[in-house]
């Protein structure tokens, strides 16, 4: 009996041993090197599959900073990419387009997120830091600009761009305005204030909207595309996350944004008229209709794109950004370069794309991402 007795107590100790070190091994396990997504979540990441990421002699610390609008994506390959490759730390600092390009032509960063392409006096600056070469652009991201609203009592909203224009301009500034009631037959519309929000800082989703609104709308739009938000009127909030918090709280608010925060939010996004047989949803699949139109206007290894804003494609949604990563063709930081290298391949794979599309974005063509892989193979 005594020995049953002894036995017992050693299995039960055995036993709590096991499960204490379980516990353990799951809170190491739950560490999570990568922030949460600028607006506040997490985002929805998919394990790689084995032989998707190549470290190829990354190490230490690689820096970049820019676009909100890619944040929670760049989060999701950031998450992957340091799991698979121990030692090494990759650092997006989300900001805006406008100051991620001034670190990368100032040298304190190895790459900048970008939602327009270089301009040639940026180009220009960068030569400085990229010796022997200059920036160029790499498309990463593509994704639909949402248009989100709140307002209380509506569930959807039929908008054109003529009467996006007039209200990011401030000539409508009440939500039942009879040029809003024309495009939303049968729905009650308050007369409600619209409080429209737009970016504070310079952004390159503000440039995309202004060429979707110069483009479509001319005679409402007279403001030539910019990352400074041009028009009068209206509240300015901090990144793509400060302008969706705004709309989230603020009953008759309008702002726009990438589609992700309006997702995570629960915000409810415009269906835009574009002309074709019925309003087109802010989805990333329809988004990859309309980016699948894109010609490359770069020459080299620069694969800036031309979009199609005034498409009418049936399913086509117009107001669309492709976020690029500006990177030194040639002149990179010796020490950086094999992480840099690495980390954009996994990024531009299979596996890092399909990540995007599980996650509200649209993956770039693939006959666009197989000149991505191109060039980045080819960085020095």
């Amino acid at each position: 009996m005594k020995l049953q007795r002894k036995n017992r107590l050693r299995a039960s100790a055995l036993g709590a041993l096991v499960v204490s070190g379980a516990l353990v091994l799951t809170a190491c396990g739950s560490d999570d090197n990568t922030k949460t997504g600028a607006d506040g979540t997490t985002p929805k990441a998919s394990a790689p599959a084995p032989g998707d990421i190549k470290c190829d002699g990354a190490k230490g610390k690689l820096l970049g900073s820019g676009s909100s609008a890619q944040k929670n994506a760049v989060d999701l390959w950031v998450k992957n990419y340091m799991a698979a490759c121990s030692g090494v730390e990759v650092n997006y600092k989300s900001v805006s387009s406008g100051e991620g390009i001034v670190a990368f032509n100032q040298g304190t960063v190895s790459f900048a997120g970008t939602d327009s392409a270089l301009k040639p006096e940026q180009v220009e600056d960068s030569k400085k830091i990229c010796t022997g070469g200059q920036g160029v652009d790499l498309p990463m991201v593509g994704g639909p600009i949402a248009i989100g609203f709140n307002v209380s009592g509506v569930d959807k909203l039929v908008l054109d761009a003529p009467t996006i224009a007039n209200i990011f301009n401030d000539k409508i500034k009440k939500w039942d305005d009879e040029a809003i009631k024309k495009l939303n037959p049968g729905v009650t519309l308050p007369s409600t204030a619209i409080q429209a929000f737009h970016r504070s800082e310079d952004s390159g989703t503000t440039e995309n909207l202004s060429k979707y609104l110069k483009a479509t709308a001319p005679d409402a739009w007279n403001y030539e595309a910019a990352k400074k938000w041009p028009a009068p009127g209206g509240q300015s909030a901090s990144g793509s996350s400060g302008v969706a918090s705004q709309v989230k709280a603020v009953d008759g608010a309008i702002g726009y944004f990438e589609l992700s925060y309006a997702s995570s939010q629960s915000i409810k996004t415009v269906d835009v008229n574009t002309g074709a047989s019925a309003p087109v949803k802010a989805t990333g699949e329809n988004a990859s209709k309309a980016i699948a139109a894109a010609k490359i206007s770069g020459t080299g290894s620069d694969l800036a794109l031309k979009l199609d804003y005034t498409t009418k494609a049936e399913g086509a949604y117009p107001i669309v950004l492709v976020t690029y990563e500006a990177v030194c063709d040639k002149g990179n930081k010796a020490e950086a370069l094999p992480t840099l290298k690495s980390f954009l391949n996994y990024a531009a794979s299979d596996a890092g794309q399909k990540i995007l599309t599980e996650n509200g974005y649209a993956p770039i063509p693939a006959e666009i991402n197989a000149k991505v892989r191109e060039v980045i193979a080819s960085l020095s």
